[in-house]
């Protein structure tokens, strides 16, 4: 299959997981539920991309995971028609809920592919290119399901979406790849070698990752529409262009890597400046907030686009086992960080809810700090 193609799966893919996230706002009012409950319909299904990943892994482990890839899509794209036909919170969020169970077989059979076919430098260029198609993914998903709620109405963009994962999936030839050979018969002989001590710590670090990401991306509506009075979801939706230069530090992050002695000194340093983004939030304008989030955007893909390789290279667990385990930290992560900030931004405002972000961030900083110092234990 070739990588262009893995690609476009991908942005089809992360337009489902990150769509509604734009339109929060609006779905708060149009069904009259607060803002923490409206970020429900991220947690819902971000909850079993938290659970299901390391367990798909240990499935694809021995089977085909383009046939995965390409079912899964079909399946997603009939769950996206049922999103765009329910007119109650409950049937949306039992949805994604169902959206949530089928994302962490695609992802893990895209990643574990990647981890199968490649190694080495091709195994980093090719784990690059995947995550910059997520970030174009996220970005837009998020700005052309603003601008479509906009044009017409916020349905078609869901209706269009399942159109293009119809085509690509139906466009996939599962035939040719064959898995691995495994030798290991029982669970925990997949398992064992993810006990490593700084693999650990790796994941946990990406576990606080996302918990800012997700936190700060998905209540930036209701932070653009009640402290900066930024209330058109189009004018929303293009806010998330700091997102898309997540791309850009994405594609060079190999070449900034290469400027320091380590890896995972890198890694502790762009944690650092993730952490002071966080920080000065509070303090800013509304066109210095969206400077800092771009920086935030940027800082979070370069973490990301580092850790995923570094992850692969230092397991000695199966391709997919690795990245389901990859994949679950980093979505548990999003799970509490979609959900559990909005409570304080309810109830405390903007300072505690970029302190509480603040507080996680400095947690994987510690870590990565860590690893740094003592990459080896």
């Amino acid at each position: 299959m070739p990588i262009i193609h893995l690609l476009l799966c991908s942005v089809a893919i992360f337009f489902v997981l990150y769509a509604p996230q734009p339109l929060l706002a609006e779905f708060s009012e149009q069904f009259m539920v607060s803002a923490s409950d409206a970020g429900m319909l991220m947690s819902a299904t971000m909850l079993p991309l938290a659970i299901a990943p390391i367990c798909y892994g240990l499935i694809l482990a021995k089977s085909n995971p383009l046939k995965i890839l390409k079912w899964t899509m079909l399946l997603l794209a009939l769950s996206n028609l049922a999103f765009a036909s329910v007119d109650s919170f409950s049937g949306l969020l039992l949805i994604r809920l169902i959206q949530g169970l089928l994302l962490p077989a695609a992802l893990t059979a895209m990643t574990g592919y990647i981890g199968q076919q490649f190694s080495g430098t091709l195994l980093k260029t090719n784990m690059s290119l995947y995550i910059g198609s997520s970030i174009a993914g996220g970005y837009f998903g998020r700005t052309l399901a603003a601008n479509f709620a906009v044009w017409f109405e916020w349905q078609s963009f869901y209706y269009l979406n399942a159109l293009l994962l119809i085509v690509l999936a139906f466009s996939i030839s599962a035939s040719k790849n064959k898995p691995p050979i495994i030798t290991a018969t029982k669970i925990k002989d997949y398992l064992a070698p993810l006990k490593q001590a700084r693999l650990v710590r790796l994941y946990s670090s990406i576990f606080c990752m996302f918990f800012c990401f997700a936190g700060l991306l998905n209540f930036l509506p209701f932070i653009l529409k009640y402290d900066f009075k930024l209330t058109d979801p189009s004018k929303v939706g293009w806010v998330y262009t700091g997102y898309l230069v997540g791309a850009l530090g994405s594609t060079i992050t190999p070449w900034l890597q290469n400027r320091f002695q380590s890896t995972w000194q890198f890694l502790a340093i762009v944690f650092f400046i993730y952490a002071t983004t966080i920080a000065l939030l509070p303090t800013a304008s509304l066109v210095f907030f969206v400077l800092l989030f771009t920086l935030f955007c940027a800082c979070m893909f370069v973490i990301h686009t580092t850790a995923a390789p570094l992850a692969n290279s230092i397991s000695q667990a199966p391709a997919t086992v690795t990245n389901g385990a990859y994949v679950s930290f980093y979505y548990s992560g999003g799970v509490l960080g979609s959900y559990l900030p909005g409570l304080i931004y309810e109830y405390a405002g903007l300072n505690w809810f970029a302190v509480s972000l603040f507080a996680v961030c400095t947690l994987g900083l510690c870590l990565s700090l860590r690893n740094a110092i003592q990459p080896a234990r």
